[in-house]
């Protein structure tokens, strides 16, 4: 008789864990390899069947946890993941969508679950997004205002750069990144507007120095509350760990008491 529990179990066993994960990297490495023209042309159809056999281990473990969870299998969302993965792995070449086969590299990504420190910073990043929002928002409005200045500033003398909302807000965010921002695009504009100065360095204090450093304290703060709530929640499980051992150990000597005249 099929024991469903023994299979659960086993799914979630640390052996199987670790199987998988080491059959996600040398996948990854093989569609690295498949890249390669030197590899391919070397080892090609050794690297084309050990694809095939990663594939068909996770098309394997898919099938397992379809019957080990059943509707549960899709209430977790690295489940789900990995089924779109595989999903689009298993797409004929001859549909015109053999293109998607490379997403099977996102696998990998898998790893962040059994990696604590990288656990924690997606769980910080996912935390931060609602705050990341509203600075997102702030920068938008910021780029909005300063390329509908510059275009009427400095668009006549410098289509290239500032033709046009859309070149404007792409020059300004090159400057955003200080990526040749002085010779490449300010000191040029100077030469015809000599105070244009006192447009670009307040934006790029307001951009480079205030906006992006809130989004990096965000994704901090959010990574150390979530690594304050992990170590909370081993501390609670250590102390009610303790408990019980104590009650356990209270209840044998109140029982040795009962036992003695």
């Amino acid at each position: 008789m099929f024991d469903r529990a023994r299979l659960t179990t086993a799914l979630q066993s640390d052996g199987v864990s670790n199987f998988i994960i080491a059959v996600i990297i040398v996948n990854a490495i093989t569609l690295g390899l498949e890249t390669s023209s030197v590899a391919m042309n070397a080892a090609g159809p050794l690297i084309v069947l050990i694809d095939r056999i990663c594939l068909g281990i996770f098309v394997i473990e898919i099938l397992a946890k379809l019957v080990a969870y059943r509707s549960g299998f899709f209430r977790n969302g690295w489940n789900v993941f990995d089924f779109v993965i595989v999903g689009i792995a298993l797409i004929p070449g001859g549909a015109g969508l053999s293109v998607l086969r490379a997403l099977r590299i996102l696998r990998v990504l898998r790893v962040i679950s059994v990696a604590p420190s990288l656990r924690r910073v997606v769980e910080g990043f996912v935390t931060a997004l609602p705050g990341m929002g509203s600075v997102f928002l702030l920068m938008a409005l910021i780029f909005y205002i300063g390329a509908v200045m510059a275009t009427k500033l400095f668009g006549s003398s410098f289509p290239d750069w500032f033709g046009n909302l859309g070149l404007s807000a792409y020059s300004l965010f090159q400057i955003m990144t200080l990526e040749s921002w002085s010779m490449g695009i300010v000191r040029p504009v100077m030469e015809v507007y000599p105070y244009a100065w006192l447009f670009f360095v307040p934006f790029i204090m307001v951009t480079t120095f205030a906006v992006v450093n809130l989004l990096v304290g965000l994704i901090v703060n959010s990574m150390q509350d979530a690594h304050a709530e992990e170590t909370n929640a081993a501390t609670d499980s250590y102390r009610d760990a303790v408990m019980q051992r104590l009650e356990a150990i209270e209840a044998k000597l109140d029982a040795r008491d009962n036992r003695d005249p």
